[in-house]
C-alpha cells in the first residue's frame, strides 16, 4: 500500500500545470450545487410553517392546502435536480481527476463525459448508494457512516467498468473497501489542516483544496484496486 505522502505526491504531480482547469471544474460543480439548492431555498423563504399555521388558525384551509402544494412542488423539484443532475455531475467530477492521474488532462470535458456518458446507469447508481446509506443511517448514525465509506469507490467503478450492473459496482466497492475504510477516513482527516486554512479565505481556498483532495482519493482508489488485483 502506498503511504499518504506518496498518494498526495502523485496527486500534486498530476495537477501540475492543470490547477487552473481544476479550479474551474470545482467552480462548475459549485454552481451546480447552488442551482440544486435553489428550490429548497425558495421553499424555506416562504416561512412555510408560520404561514401554514396562520392559515389553519384562520380557518382558511384552501390557502393552507395551496401553500402545502407549492412547498411540496419545490421540495420535489429539488429532489429531482439532486438525483438527475447533481448526481451525474458529482460522479463526473470525481472521475475527471481519476482520468487526470491516467494522463488525460481534459478535466472539464471528462467531467461531463464521465458523468453523463452512461447517464441512467450513473443516475441509478448514485441514487441507490444514497438510498442504502440512508436506510443504514436509520439504524443510528454510525452504521450509515460505515456504509458511506464502504460505497465510496462506487462512482469510479460505475464509470470505469460500465459493463457491471449498479449493484455489482456497489458490491465491488464494498470488496475494495474491506479493510480500507479506516485508512480512507484517516486520509481524509490528513487534509484537515488545509481545510481549516480555507476558513480565513471565506471558502475560496476550497477551489484549490477540493481538487487536491479529489485527486488524492482517486489515487487511493487506484492503489487499493491494484493491491486487490481488481480488474
Amino acid at each position: 500500500m502506498k503511504s499518504f505522502r506518496e498518494l498526495k505526491s502523485e496527486a500534486r504531480a498530476s495537477l501540475r500545470g492543470k490547477w487552473g482547469e481544476a479550479v474551474l471544474a470545482t467552480f462548475v460543480l459549485t454552481v451546480f450545487i447552488v442551482l440544486a439548492e435553489v428550490p429548497s431555498t425558495f421553499a424555506g423563504l416562504t416561512s412555510f410553517t408560520h404561514r401554514f399555521q396562520s392559515y389553519v388558525l384562520q380557518g382558511n384551509m384552501e390557502a393552507a392546502w395551496s401553500l402545502l402544494g407549492r412547498a411540496s412542488a419545490w421540495s420535489g423539484s429539488a429532489m429531482l435536480i439532486f438525483i438527475f443532475v447533481l448526481g451525474p455531475v458529482n460522479i463526473g467530477f470525481s472521475n475527471s481527476f481519476r482520468l487526470l492521474l491516467d494522463g488525460d488532462k481534459n478535466l472539464i470535458d471528462n467531467m461531463f463525459k464521465a458523468g453523463f456518458g452512461k447517464y441512467l446507469h450513473n443516475v441509478l447508481g448514485n441514487f441507490l448508494v444514497g438510498l442504502y446509506i440512508s436506510l443504514w443511517s436509520l439504524l443510528f448514525i454510525v452504521p450509515g457512516i460505515i456504509k458511506a465509506f464502504s460505497y465510496a469507490m462506487t462512482p469510479y467503478i460505475l464509470v470505469e467498468y460500465p459493463e457491471l450492473s449498479v449493484n455489482e459496482a456497489i458490491d465491488k466497492s464494498r470488496e475494495l473497501m474491506r479493510g480500507n475504510k479506516w485508512r480512507l477516513f484517516l486520509l481524509g482527516l490528513s487534509f484537515i489542516g488545509w481545510i481549516l486554512l480555507c476558513i480565513p479565505t471565506f471558502g475560496i481556498g476550497t477551489f484549490w483544496v477540493g481538487p487536491y483532495v479529489e485527486t488524492t482519493i482517486a489515487a487511493f482508489y487506484k492503489d487499493i484496486k491494484e493491491q486487490k488485483s481488481f480488474a
